[in-house]
């Protein structure tokens, strides 16, 4: 599918700026986007909306169907009346700079409980509402409910480690489960009733000022999720649950000792017998949410790295082919022309660019790497961009611009400080730069060069350096932590943004 011709910005709604702790999708998030249609940006993307666990990665949630309650609005909550000021003015003293995940899940989470009491209580009028809401997505709603509320009765412990019966699913076990926990479930379901108005709210705002959403989703889903849990036969896992294989990619460029990720890979046979049905699905409700999709390791879908399941390391992994073709003719049959994004970064082969030309996925660029020893350099230089591409300044998995400007080689790097000095070098002469303002030459050159789509990360925009980088792969603390302050958008940058769109057609 080929998109119009325009530019946009990168920005989690966690990293959003508020009073909370965290980013939220009320009003700070209306905000955002009148941001974007005032500097003449037409699309905002997001990472994984889901309910984020280990490490709160949003590439490791709790669901790939249900939004995450640490971003629902606490204002709009109050402003049903489901909250009162008392509520409100209790916050605890939080960093304003970063996100305190534990601090914010220990405060926020009874505040949403409290909500759902007052809803209970309150609420005739919009019991209608809400029963549609949980009838149209009972299919992963019930399970996500039931598994989250478990969950809360185990003190957060993976579900492999609860009682045998209630892992694998007893019906019994289960039927009892739904009986004693009945109030904790139907909180889980008010919170995500609650989580898809106030973002549906927000992708309309989005939409009457003619900005996209564009969002992730990943490939694989975390072990620990009520995916794998509901639809043990869908994945690769023993007797006990647990995974035989697992997921990540080989030593490359970046590791020597490549990325064990450890998601469950799926069991593309069992996938293939129903006819894809739950892609279908997962790719049906991303679609409710989001106008674009960007469709992480789409390498995987011809062919994947498998684990097995005990490593510790990557480097014992083969590759396996992945289900290809069949899979998205499944899902353009049942859900029409897609507008996915492939994120094809890394080592990629003739084969997985083949099926994504089949199909008109745009792939991706990013500038900051085309610099350097990078494997896709050349691709990622500007004068070799096709139209149908999706160009970046650099993304969540990588240093900010400034940051990586800046940067000199650290333990364990692959790269020389020769390296750096000549991808340095090199940028300023392919850029006409002195480095002053990097940030702003990598943007303007994204901006004029022929891809259709460019987009670059609110870090980016602002010029901050590598204490503003979202993720660095392999490391599990002090990721997803970022956030900016309100003060920062000044009218100066976004008409800067707004001169660079009309300069470009954008």
């Amino acid at each position: 599918m080929s998109f119009p011709r325009s530019s946009g910005i990168l920005l989690h709604p966690s990293s959003l700026p508020g009073a909370y702790g965290i980013g939220e999708i009320g009003a700070e998030a209306h905000g955002f986007a009148d941001f974007l249609r005032d500097s003449g940006q037409r699309i905002w993307q997001v990472l994984p909306l889901g309910p984020t666990g280990y490490g709160d990665s949003p590439y490791q949630c709790f669901s790939a169907f249900a939004g995450n309650p640490l971003l629902i609005s606490l204002e709009t909550l109050a402003g049903r009346g489901y909250l009162n000021a008392r509520d409100l003015n209790d916050t605890p003293i939080l960093p304003v700079d970063t996100v305190d995940f534990g601090a914010v899940i220990t405060w926020k989470l009874p505040l949403l409980r409290t909500a759902f009491r007052a809803f209970q209580q309150n609420a005739a009028a919009e019991k209608a509402e809400f029963d549609e809401f949980c009838l149209k997505h009972s299919a992963w709603l019930d399970e996500f409910a039931l598994f989250m509320a478990l969950k809360q009765v185990h003190n957060n412990a993976m579900w492999t480690l609860w009682p045998r019966e209630l892992a694998l699913r007893s019906p019994a076990a289960l039927e009892g489960a739904h009986r004693e926990l009945r109030d904790e479930i139907e909180c889980t379901k008010f919170i995500q009733f609650e989580f898809e108005r106030q973002w549906r709210d927000l992708k309309a705002h989005c939409a009457q000022n003619g900005i996209r959403i564009m969002g992730d989703v990943p490939i694989y889903v975390a072990l620990d999720s009520a995916d794998v849990w509901a639809n043990p036969g869908l994945f690769e896992l023993g007797d006990d649950g647990k995974p035989k294989v697992v997921a990540g990619v080989p030593p490359d460029y970046f590791s020597t000792t490549g990325q064990l990720w450890g998601n469950p890979i799926y069991c593309w046979e069992e996938h293939a017998k129903t006819g894809y049905t739950w892609w279908i699905a997962r790719l049906r409700r991303a679609l409710q949410m989001l106008d674009m999709i960007r469709l992480d390791h789409f390498r995987g879908f011809e062919a994947y790295y498998e684990i097995p399941g005990g490593d510790t390391t990557a480097g014992n992994g083969k590759w396996v082919k992945g289900p290809g073709v069949p899979l998205f003719e499944a899902m353009e049959t049942a859900l029409g022309k897609l507008p996915i994004v492939a994120e094809n970064l890394g080592v990629i082969t003739p084969e997985v660019e083949g099926l994504r030309e089949r199909f008109g996925f745009p792939g991706m660029a990013i500038l900051q790497f085309a610099f350097g020893n990078d494997p896709q350099a050349p691709d990622f230089k500007p004068h070799n961009y096709v139209r149908r591409l999706v160009a970046y300044t650099g993304t969540h998995d990588n240093d900010t611009v400034v940051g990586w400007w800046k940067s000199r080689p650290g333990t364990g790097s692959t790269r020389t400080l020769a390296d750096v000095e000549k991808e340095m070098t090199f940028a300023r002469r392919y850029l006409n730069t002195d480095g002053a303002e990097i940030n702003w030459d990598l943007i303007r050159t994204v901006m004029a060069s022929v891809a259709d789509t460019v987009l670059y990360p609110m870090q980016d925009v602002l010029g901050v350096g590598g204490e503003g980088r979202m993720n660095l792969p392999g490391s599990s603390s002090g990721n997803w932590r970022w956030r900016f302050r309100a003060e920062a958008l000044t009218p100066d940058i976004s008409t800067r943004l707004k001169h660079l769109s009309e300069t470009y057609d954008r």
